[in-house]
């Protein structure tokens, strides 16, 4: 159904990443290959820091939850998308957008939270060594964590039902993957100024807000690191933080890529690549970053091979 208004709409359809006939099945299978270690990933990531005993401080127990939010971002939006790149007619029903794009939004706003507890929980690390495990004791963990969900949610609830409050008619082709606000609005055939306005705001607000505890704990920590005499301490206390450092610049770049784009050269297909990073490839990759460059990690993982009852009998 192509036209008429908000209450008749029944389903979107979604044009994907692109939409050349002979591109379908090599993209199936280079975004199933995504998920695919997405899902292993996360789903280590999450088994490890649940099962090992010597994961259970406050740094793993967000990492937990960051591969949670990861797996999560992209389950909303990669299932969809890989049954479209095997079908003609590339359809989502009217409420099935509205779920992936709450979806989608609370686990972005969740990411760039749990991004921002993370960081702080590095600065009290390095800069706090002492009153670490009181700073940041098992129940601020959980508040943080409570709190981004919560947060989150809401955000999702109140930008989803501005962008579902606008007329739609003429068109119900969206030209993304997956149902975002951009290009929802830009189907919309009434006043989308409030929306709009919800949307940039809620966007900008949360990244701004976002960037200032994560660059202003990795000041303070840059500033600790250059007080420590020892050229191994140093080494040491960056270390801590080498891993978060790279989630954060790769996350927070594409983001910025995404929002800074002067209006002249801002096209849908760039925010498509754009998305394309930071829903599949980003939850792909930080698993990777997390373990690769983690001892702590890499050692658990190797206890839960040599006895994965063992280590499942300890928890």
């Amino acid at each position: 159904m192509a036209s008429g208004n908000l209450t008749h709409l029944t389903e979107f359809i979604l044009r994907g990443v692109s939409d050349r006939p002979d591109l379908q099945m090599p993209l199936f299978f280079v975004f199933l290959a995504i998920y695919g270690l997405t899902v292993a990933g996360n789903l280590g990531i999450i088994t490890l820091t649940s099962v090992d005993s010597q994961l259970q401080t406050p740094m793993y127990f967000f990492l937990r939850h960051l591969a949670v939010i990861n797996l999560g971002d992209s389950t909303v939006i990669a299932p969809k998308m890989l049954v479209n790149f095997l079908v003609s007619k590339k359809t989502i029903s009217y409420y099935g957008c509205a779920a992936q794009l709450g979806g989608f939004l609370v686990f972005i706003v969740g990411e760039i939270f749990m991004l921002a507890a993370m960081a702080y929980d590095r600065y009290v690390a390095i800069c706090n060594p002492l009153l670490y495990m009181v700073v940041v004791s098992p129940q601020i963990c959980l508040l943080l964590v409570s709190l981004t969900y919560l947060y989150s949610l809401t955000t999702a609830l109140t930008v989803s039902c501005c962008v579902f409050s606008v007329s739609y008619c003429s068109s119900n082709i969206i030209d993304h993957f997956y149902c975002d606000n951009v290009p929802l609005l830009a189907l919309s055939c009434s006043d989308t100024y409030i929306p709009e306005t919800v949307v940039f705001t809620s966007a900008g607000t949360n990244l701004f807000f976002s960037m200032i505890i994560v660059l202003t704990s990795y000041f303070h920590i840059v500033l600790a690191i250059l007080r420590i005499r020892s050229s191994e301490g140093r080494r040491k206390a960056f270390s801590t933080c080498a891993s978060h450092m790279m989630a954060v610049t790769v996350f927070y770049g594409t983001l910025l890529f995404m929002y800074l784009q002067p209006r002249t050269n801002h096209s849908l297909d760039t925010d498509k690549m754009a998305s394309v990073f930071y829903t599949l490839v980003i939850p792909m990759l930080n698993p990777l970053i997390y373990s690769l460059r983690n001892k702590d990690v890499k050692d658990a993982f190797k206890r839960f091979l040599k006895s994965p009852c063992q280590a499942f009998k300890l928890v």
